[in-house]
């Protein structure tokens, strides 16, 4: 279960990843080093493997980590389809695949 109250965090400046490389105001990372930070820690803690970080955290066929995502709130469900992801990227999604703005108006 997530912590309700996670810490503030503040970006430095410096890219989060570890690169060193300066970041734009308010950033945590240079561009697409977010990328490269998931995959340096999967790598790090959890041997490379998806299934091995999931099972850590508690989630596999038994418990959905997406589910868990929507029911926390960053994520949401498509009203048209089992779809889920940030509101953008459902948006997103209803306008490629169901014909839909997807904005609150359609």
């Amino acid at each position: 279960m997530p912590d309700t109250n996670p810490p503030r965090l503040i970006p430095t400046g410096t890219c989060w990843c570890g690169c060193g490389k300066q970041t734009s105001i308010g950033s945590f990372f240079a561009r697409g080093h977010d990328k490269i930070a998931e995959a340096a820690l999967t790598a790090a803690e959890f041997h490379g493997s998806v299934p091995q970080l999931l099972h850590h955290h508690g989630y596999g066929p038994h418990r959905s980590v997406i589910a868990q995502a929507v029911m926390n709130g960053p994520w949401e469900k498509c009203p048209d389809c089992w779809y889920c992801g940030s509101p953008e990227s459902v948006r997103n999604h209803r306008r490629k695949y169901h014909d839909q703005t997807g904005s609150d108006d359609a």
